[in-house]
């Protein structure tokens, strides 16, 4: 004889239960999966945006409308506020992004209006736009100072030879000669000339005036390498060696590096017969603190 008790009954039933639920879950839809799963939080996608988007951006507040981040449909703020990715809030509900946003309300003022920030704040503005992959205001700040200015500038420089290295080697020595000397600062002896071969009324006679006219014999009786520690030219364009000098001196401030400059006088190598150097030789004084 077998006996039922009812904690079997209710077993039972409990299975029958199941089973029939188990049944009927094959016919419904997946359930939308919620926020939290397994102990870990989910992103629920597609992502809703309200019309007015608050915003935290490196810990500043924006308000904007969404259809003002999503007004250039190329650009990273785009996609992100499409729905098609997860962005985390802070805990006030605004949506955060981690990016300084000194120059974010400018990036918006453009988005909003195509207004262009003042010229102090240029530089900074392109960096975020690059960041954000905005061409039209990327292509705008390149039409105004100072941005156009420096195009004009790395024209230039894109005729001189090995430019950026030899800035890093003008670093490079100013260091090693001061933590050598345990000094302050450290003294450099640079060369600059915009010509490869010297151009004085007494070489009228018998070379060309211009370099590419003269023979390559006539080219070999010129060439040496300056006493110095660091070489730029020679070059052909409109700007001088001081527009070449203005160059070198921006972009070590540039790179926190304070520089000061001077004309020690000329190169004195003996070329042939009464023939001399006599490149410019400038005194660049690096201090380090």
């Amino acid at each position: 004889m077998v006996v039922v008790t009812g904690q079997n009954k209710a077993s039972g039933n409990l299975d029958d239960a199941m089973s029939s639920s188990d049944a009927e879950d094959d016919f419904q839809d997946p359930a939308t999966p919620t926020a939290t799963q397994a102990g870990h939080p989910l992103p629920l996608l597609p992502q809703q945006f309200p019309e007015v988007v608050p915003l935290n951006v490196g810990g500043m507040y924006f308000a904007t409308r969404l259809s003002t981040l999503r007004r250039y449909e190329d650009t990273m703020l785009a996609a992100m506020f499409s729905g098609r990715h997860y962005i985390p809030t802070d805990a006030q509900g605004r949506y955060f992004i981690d990016r300084d946003g000194n120059y974010f309300g400018d990036v918006l003022n453009f988005l909003r209006s195509g207004d262009l920030p003042p010229r102090e704040r240029v530089r900074s503005v392109y960096k975020e736009a690059q960041y954000y992959s905005i061409g039209p205001l990327l292509d705008n700040l390149e039409e105004v100072q100072p941005l156009k200015g420096e195009k004009v500038r790395q024209a230039f420089l894109s005729l001189m030879p090995y430019y950026k290295e030899h800035l890093e080697r003008i670093i490079e020595i100013a260091k090693l000669r001061a933590m050598q000397r345990k000094a302050r600062f450290a003294k450099l002896k640079i060369c600059v000339f915009k010509e490869e071969m010297p151009i004085t009324p007494y070489e009228c006679p018998l070379f060309n005036s211009l370099r590419f006219e003269r023979s390559e014999s006539e080219t070999k009786l010129f060439e040496h390498h300056c006493e110095v520690d660091v070489s730029f030219g020679p070059w052909e364009a409109v700007a001088d060696v001081y527009d070449l000098l203005h160059c070198i001196v921006t972009d070590l401030s540039d790179k926190g590096i304070t520089v000061d400059h001077q004309c020690i006088g000329v190169c004195d190598k003996h070329l042939i017969n009464h023939y001399y150097c006599k490149r410019p030789i400038y005194e660049f004084k690096i201090t380090w603190w």
